[in-house]
C-alpha cells in the first residue's frame, strides 16, 4: 500500500479526534493544522476518508455530504448528532446539521449539545 500524503494523515488525525455526535467543518480541520484550506481537506476526505469518522467532516452550511446522505444520517442518528429536521414544505429533503449545537472547537466539551 502506499504511503499518505503527510497532510492527508494530519488531516484523517484530526478526523478521528472529534468526537462522537461532534463535528467540524473542512475549514476547522484546516485552520486547526494551520495548514490548506477547506478545499484541500475535502480533498484528503474524498481520497483517503473512508478508514476514518468522515460523517464528522462537513460543510459548513450543514448540508449532508452529497452521494452519501443517507449514510452520513444513519451515523448522525446513532451518535446524537444535533440535526435541524426539514420543514413540512421541504417535500422529503434531508435534515441539516445544526452547526451551532454540533459543531466542536477542539476543547475539552465532548458532549454533544442538544
Amino acid at each position: 500500500m502506499d504511503e499518505l500524503p503527510e497532510y492527508a494523515e494530519r488531516v484523517l488525525a484530526v478526523a478521528e479526534l472529534i468526537p462522537a455526535g461532534r463535528v467540524m467543518t473542512y475549514g476547522d480541520v484546516a485552520e486547526w493544522l494551520e495548514e490548506g484550506g477547506p478545499r484541500q481537506v475535502g480533498r484528503v476526505m474524498a481520497l483517503y476518508g473512508g478508514a476514518v469518522p468522515w460523517w464528522r467532516v462537513v460543510r459548513a452550511d450543514g448540508l449532508l455530504l452529497p452521494g452519501h446522505e443517507r449514510d452520513a444520517l444513519a451515523h448522525y442518528r446513532a451518535e446524537g448528532t444535533p440535526l435541524r429536521e426539514p420543514g413540512r414544505s421541504a417535500g422529503g429533503r434531508m435534515p441539516r446539521i445544526a452547526m451551532a449545537r454540533a459543531r466542536w472547537d477542539g476543547g475539552g466539551d465532548v458532549t454533544p449539545h442538544t
